[in-house]
């Protein structure tokens, strides 16, 4: 099969579509991908590295204000749907995936005028307006949170998850917790506010750590580059306690989530897909920078669960932090109640579910 996917900008839509790649390679090695991004977003530096062939449009944004910007950006739409047709054309797709951004509107759209079968897959409980715009033309709505139905045609919508959540899942216990000074027998707790550190959740760590360091808990703390350095000055770590382990970054981190109790972070869709499909309770604390706020929507469809906790990006402290991991991690019977909850909102098997989605349309 001749699958295009096309997604950009974020590695919310990038990370699901290449984990729905390595799925299909896997159990149909003669399958032929294409990935179509744009000469500026991070896929431009991701998809490359991966080996797969990839392609760019040139497309922008519009802006929220009254702007000759958006002259331009309808101009730059006309013309890469052109040149998506181009693509389309010379690589002849079965189907064409869109995991969201602005390339994916010129790529899919371009697609159902040339009555290729298509997909859209929207990762978060609201969607952007790509998707919502798509939506009316695709074939297929594929979803991860069953909130996100509302906002699309019924007939067209499916439950499908973030394939990233499979790809988690085939991790299992191990002793990775010792390769960053940790035990593997102490219940463990994993901060992090992605890859480049989240300045609210580095601000309460700070001021935490030193309540962190007398607990029987451990605690393993990714605070991204841009904050490790500051922490490292501030606090020796190994001499306040052994009980505390800070990284600048964590490489395997689905290992590692593999292997921990409670997880802290923000509430983008691939996180909440990942820890879900392994069953872990959260404190989830949303990103307020994000467009339509839909972190917090994530976030509170498991909180209605049961699965985790939110606090919100302004009413975060060291304090409530502390006071809300021990809630969690002194009480045995909360946590497994939590887990269980997150288990059932997740979904181990999203990336066949996504390909069972494919081969529904493709005839």
């Amino acid at each position: 099969m001749r699958i295009l996917v096309t997604g950009g900008g974020t590695g919310g839509h990038i990370y699901p579509a290449l984990a729905f790649i390595r799925y299909v390679q896997k159990i149909q090695p003669d399958s032929e991908f294409l990935y179509v991004g744009t000469h500026r977003g991070l896929e431009n530096k991701i998809v490359p590295e991966t080996g797969i062939a990839f392609k760019t449009i040139k497309i922008q944004g519009f802006k929220r204000k009254l702007s000759l910007d958006n002259v331009k950006t309808v101009q730059l739409f006309l013309e890469s749907i052109k040149r998506s047709k181009e693509i389309l054309r010379e690589f002849k797709p079965d189907v064409v995936i869109g995991t969201g951004g602005y390339v994916s509107g010129s790529v899919v759209y371009a697609a159902t005028r040339m009555k290729i079968p298509t997909i859209v897959h929207e990762q978060n409980s609201v969607p952007g307006i790509t998707n919502k715009f798509l939506s009316r033309f695709a074939d297929k709505i594929g979803i991860c949170f069953p909130d996100a139905a509302q906002y699309f045609p019924q007939h067209k919508t499916v439950l499908v998850g973030n394939p990233r959540a499979q790809e988690v899942v085939t991790s299992g216990k191990s002793e990775v917790l010792e390769q960053y000074g940790l035990s593997a027998d102490v219940p463990t707790v994993l901060i992090f506010g992605g890859s480049q550190g989240a300045l609210k959740i580095n601000q309460a760590v700070i001021q935490a750590l030193p309540k962190f360091s007398q607990k029987e808990y451990q605690v393993l703390y990714a605070s991204g580059d841009r904050y490790y350095h500051e922490l490292s000055e501030k606090f020796n770590v190994e001499k306040i306690s052994r009980n505390l382990s800070l990284q600048p970054y964590i490489n395997n981190m689905t290992d590692v989530m593999a292997n921990v109790d409670l997880l802290i972070g923000r509430a983008g869709a691939t996180s909440i897909a990942e820890f879900t499909a392994l069953g872990l309770p959260a404190i989830l604390i949303p990103s307020p920078y994000v467009t339509n706020d839909h972190q917090t929507k994530n976030a509170q469809s498991l909180v209605n669960a049961g699965a985790v906790q939110m606090i919100t990006d302004a009413d975060l402290t060291g304090e409530n932090l502390v006071e809300a991991v021990d809630g969690i991690m002194n009480n045995t019977e909360k946590r497994e109640t939590m887990a269980k909850a997150s288990r059932q909102e997740g979904i181990p098997d999203a990336a066949e579910r996504l390909w069972s989605l494919v081969n529904e349309i493709v005839k």
